[in-house]
């Protein structure tokens, strides 16, 4: 095993949880002080970029019936514009899914009262066994959660009286209708490959074999390098390499800022996350949820003891935060004209959009709130907002994902048992994928209007696009960077943007509120 080759000489794990931390804190305090870049050098018009990474979404569970609304009395109302035919979306409409589906029930709208669910089954195994080979009709044994709420709850999907905000973002801007999950699996596996295209190559497993196989991520084990993990956990080489570092070597501002990062206590040098707000389902959800931090599994990259940054100016440099952060510090930085050339924002848990702990509502406010605040800063002419998900949750969705990443290990089942296709010679095994087909929206004044991307795309397109608007050059070591389908289709640089396009939306309702900087809101 690798941590056996790794720390051979190291029996009692808590000890070298504490040497590595004690490297990693030596390594920060002597990296190199980088000048301030702030998107200088950008390829693109494109100057900031931030990353909004929320929870478990296919496809269809948002944007099935997309652009038609059932528009129900009582509930915000979605009407497609009179002016603009609707763009064709690959939806359960276009194929006639919608009444005649292969699945043992039927799909079916959940309302606003309906908004909170429960949490289906998202495994990297259950979710290949749902596709059947391609059949895609076995959703209900296989990801149906089946305890609290009928398995039949997996087939349901919101419309734009529900999301709306999402619904008019993508009216407004642009979004894609392939887009994928880049391997199968929940949330961690989807985290590291937004920052580094690559599940492979665990170094430390405190529980091994439990959320990994082959070397490679398939579950949600929590990040070595953190104080704030409770459970199983693991850490990536120290030769692998993620976005953090390549803009690091650039000079580039960036930073991961999730809520609930900065401590609520520290006990004897030892960082606590313990702050919780009210969940979806009526229970205590701490805001900080560790298996979401994809950098702390990077000793690269990661902030142990949970540090403050140095300053509101250093936000996005290198100093003892290591540009880990929380989302106080993201407005700190971007109120003070500090905003960072790439940012990741992750929401506190109860508003991350997660089924069983949060919901489509809890999420549409944070998401609203947090764009309508960005379109107020002076640097929104130069940036882009891209709306992302790390897994399915085990939604239904009825595409089958295209599969460029073949794997044979006993948790793979997608053509057979232990079959993911056939491995070539020397992969990486234990990334099955692509996996679930999920929902991207690009907010800019670049963005291409009501538009929707056709093109394949997948988690790793998001890193694709920071490496190639900064000419990063690429991950390496089979990252799927290498791979990825571009998101520039997604814009037009040649647009007026003098009068730089907003749309600013009422957190509550999604509805939109008539701005003077937006003369399309006229439906």
């Amino acid at each position: 095993m690798a941590s056996q080759k790794t720390f051979s000489s190291v029996r009692n794990l808590s000890a070298a949880r504490a040497t590595v931390l004690l490297l990693a804190t030596t390594i920060l305090c002597c990296l190199p002080q980088y000048a301030r870049a702030q998107g200088k050098g950008s390829v693109t018009p494109i100057e900031h970029v931030v990353v909004i990474f929320q929870e478990n979404v296919s496809f269809d569970h948002y944007f099935a019936t997309y652009p038609h609304a059932l528009n129900p009395s009582g509930e915000p109302k979605f009407t497609a514009w009179a002016k603009n035919p609707p763009p064709t979306v690959n939806g359960l409409l276009s194929g006639g899914l919608l009444m005649h589906n292969p699945n043992s029930a039927q799909p079916f709208r959940l309302d606003r009262s309906q908004a909170a669910t429960c949490d289906m089954d998202h495994e990297y195994t259950d979710e290949q066994k749902a596709f059947n080979s391609g059949l895609m009709n076995k959703f209900l044994e296989f990801g149906g959660a089946g305890t609290k709420c009928p398995a039949s709850q997996v087939m349901g999907y919101f419309d734009g009286n529900t999301v709306t905000a999402f619904w008019n973002y993508a009216e407004h801007f642009a979004m894609s209708d392939n887009s994928y999950n880049t391997t199968f699996g929940p949330s961690t596996p989807g985290a590291l490959n937004l920052i580094s295209g690559q599940t492979h190559g665990v170094v430390v497993e405190t529980l091994p074999g439990v959320d990994t196989i082959g070397g490679s991520v398939i579950g949600d084990p929590q990040p070595f390098y953190d104080d704030c993990t409770t459970r199983d956990s693991v850490a990536m080489l120290p030769t692998n390499k993620n976005v953090g570092d390549l803009l690091n070597a650039k000079g580039i501002t960036w930073g991961w800022f999730q809520g609930g990062f900065r401590p609520s206590s520290v006990v004897a040098g030892k960082a606590h996350c313990d702050t919780a707000h009210i969940g979806s389902d009526g229970n205590p959800k701490k805001d900080y949820i560790p298996h979401h931090e994809p950098f702390q599994y990077y000793l690269s990259t990661s902030n142990p003891h949970h540090l403050p940054p140095s300053s509101v100016e250093e936000i996005g440099e290198t100093d003892q935060a290591n540009h880990q952060y929380d989302l106080v510090d993201f407005w700190a930085a971007a109120d003070s004209g500090h905003l960072p050339a790439v940012s990741f924002l992750k929401a506190r848990g109860f508003q991350d959009g997660h089924a069983g702990y949060s919901d489509p509502l809890a999420e549409q406010t944070w998401v609203v709130e947090t764009i309508n605040h960005l379109q107020k800063l002076e640097e929104w002419e130069h940036t882009a907002v891209i709306i992302a998900y790390d897994d399915s949750d085990g939604w239904y969705d009825h595409v089958m994902s295209p599969i460029v990443s073949q794997s044979n290990t006993t948790a793979d089942a997608l053509t057979g048992p232990g079959s993911c296709g056939t491995a070539p010679a020397g992969a990486f095994e234990g990334r099955c994928g692509y996996g679930p087909r999920l929902p991207l929206l690009v907010i800019s004044p670049f963005a291409k209007v009501n538009y929707v991307d056709h093109s394949i795309t997948d988690q790793s397109s998001i890193l694709r696009l920071i490496e190639d608007n900064w000419k990063l050059g690429r991950i390496g070591d089979q990252s799927f960077d290498a791979r990825a389908g571009s998101l520039f289709n997604m814009f037009n640089f040649h647009q007026n943007t003098e009068h730089a396009r907003k749309l600013i939306l009422d957190p509550s309702t999604g509805e939109p509120v008539r701005d003077g900087d937006d003369d399309r809101d006229d439906k």
